[in-house]
């Protein structure tokens, strides 16, 4: 298990751009996949980027392709999403999770065993 704290949310206007980072603590940070999944008010949790252990491979759902973007940092033990152009669309509270890497690039929802509390994005028109 690792703790996972996100920070960097905030309100911005439509087609702003915002960066999350999310710390990780406790062990082997660098062997888990790492992945962003967000939650709108009223639906349900949506995978939005997935990293591979090494940070090479990625993954992103076709909502956010072409204007999200994770990356990580296994030295500092984070995880970043960059985002950019963003829609009011992409509002939600959006969670940082880790899962094994033996899941990767799939992870479904259910393969992340740890999760942060959530950051706030809003995003107004």
């Amino acid at each position: 298990q690792v703790h996972l704290v996100e920070s960097g949310g905030g309100l911005v206007q439509a087609g702003g751009s915002l960066r999350l980072s999310c710390a990780a603590s406790g062990r082997a940070f660098s062997s888990y996949a790492m992945g962003w999944i967000r939650q709108a008010p009223g639906k349900e949790r949506e995978f939005v980027t997935a990293i591979g252990a090494f940070g090479i491979n990625t993954r992103y759902a076709d909502s956010v392709k072409g204007r999200f973007t994770i990356s990580r940092d296994n030295t500092k033990n984070t995880v970043y999403l960059q985002m950019s152009s963003l829609k009011p669309e992409d509002t939600a509270v959006y969670y940082c999770a880790a899962g094994p890497t033996s899941t990767f690039p799939t992870m479904s929802l259910a393969a992340f065993h740890s999760w942060g509390q959530g950051t706030q994005v809003t995003v107004s028109s």
